[in-house]
């Protein structure tokens, strides 16, 4: 049973409307073009007008230049919000934003909010642009002499997992080919190409133990959604309310040699808490959405989010358990590493394709009675964790 203070966001807001842009490689599409794109789908998913929209939450954007992105996106989409806010705790942003539109909601600072990420990592930057704005991230004194980019921790990461238990390349491997699996069912997707283990263990090194398909891809993009308090999205939408139900977060370190542990991260106490909150265990779950920029994440979170013990990551999702009749069905649009990644919007698309498992509107990709969905968004070499559990009602 949650405690009180765990328990006063549970089903307090719920998503109304969600939207999403072109993907992929879109040229001549600016950050806030592609933002304004996704917000307006969003809002006519909800069957909102611009008006009713008090509260703004954005993502930081690496090819924009607005600091305050959430202010500059307001003032291109014609919103004067009362609450707003700009976000930037890495790839961990997608699910901070839900958590804090249910707080701020149920805490009366705002009646309805959009939620909007947007980047153009692909046509926006170049390549090495693109990779040198995630990297000067990183601490300029104590890490980058050494050569130490953000690719590089989680490869350290993956490299101690391998150790420990045994994990192989080729189970790494075969996460990218199921995700590859998902996404040529999932319209829209950049990646759709047939891909085999071999391909994978074939596609050449970026930093061991990593090839290039095990890594995410660089896209272009953007994801909106409208949040609502429970009464209202009742009253206001015509589409089945998907409600937070439980939220976390955990933020363990910002220097990599600083992580408390290579193979355990603060997804183990943000998913506990969020578990608490919503009242339910990771057999509950019904279908996840994973931050997927490298293989080996999905399978440490697999781990950590209590899908399966610590070590046994390569051996369940050999057995199938991350896909359709599995365990837990992961990432069923392709994820970062098939569908798309532009930066931290990337994650959004998680909380997109796990919202219409729950309204039930994915097609042949459709997990069968789905009714409780995870969301865990992670970054900064696992510096950064925030996990929400979302429902179709708003108590399990």
């Amino acid at each position: 049973m949650a405690s009180n203070q765990q328990a006063s966001i549970r089903g307090k807001a719920a998503i109304i409307g969600v939207g999403r842009s072109d993907v992929g490689q879109v040229p001549g599409r600016s950050v806030l073009a592609l933002a304004a794109q996704a917000a307006k789908a969003a809002l006519q998913d909800a069957h909102l007008e611009r008006a009713e929209i008090d509260g703004v939450l954005a993502s930081h954007a690496f090819a924009s230049s607005f600091h305050r992105f959430s202010v500059a996106f307001s003032e291109y989409f014609g919103l004067t919000p009362t609450f707003s806010n700009t976000l930037q705790v890495s790839g961990a942003t997608a699910a901070t934003m839900f958590n804090i539109a249910a707080a701020a909601i149920a805490g009366g600072l705002a009646k309805t909010i959009l939620i909007v990420g947007s980047d153009s990592l692909y046509s926006g930057l170049s390549p090495d642009l693109a990779l040198r704005a995630m990297t000067e991230s990183r601490d300029q004194q104590y890490e980058m002499p050494f050569g130490i980019p953000v690719a590089n921790t989680f490869a350290m990461t993956a490299h101690r997992h391998m150790k420990e238990f045994g994990t192989t390349s080729e189970q790494l491997a075969k996460i990218a080919v199921v995700h590859r699996e998902h996404a040529r069912r999932t319209p829209g997707a950049q990646m759709t190409a047939p891909i085999t283990v071999e391909d994978v263990l074939q596609s050449g090194w970026v930093t061991t133990p990593y090839h290039k398909l095990d890594c995410s891809l660089i896209s272009d993009g953007a994801a909106a959604f409208v949040v609502t308090s429970a009464e209202r999205a009742k009253a206001v939408s015509p589409n089945l309310p998907v409600y937070i139900i439980g939220a976390g977060e955990c933020y363990t370190h910002e220097h990599i040699y600083h992580m408390p542990s290579l193979t355990t991260t603060g997804a183990v106490r943000s998913s506990a808490m969020a578990y608490e909150m919503a009242g339910c265990t990771p057999a509950d779950i019904d279908v996840a959405g994973i931050y997927d920029c490298f293989t080996g994440t999905v399978l440490m979170m697999l781990e950590d989010l209590g899908f399966c013990p610590k070590g046994e990551g390569g051996r369940f999702v050999d057995d199938g358990n991350i896909t359709y009749g599995g365990v837990i069905p992961c990432n069923t649009h392709g994820g970062l590493l098939s569908f798309a990644h532009p930066g931290m919007p990337g994650a959004l698309f998680h909380f997109e394709e796990v919202i219409r498992q729950l309204r039930g509107q994915c097609g042949e990709r459709q997990v069968p009675e789905a009714r409780i969905g995870l969301v865990h968004s992670l970054g900064g070499g696992f510096a950064t964790n925030a996990t929400t559990v979302l429902g179709t009602e708003a108590t399990v």
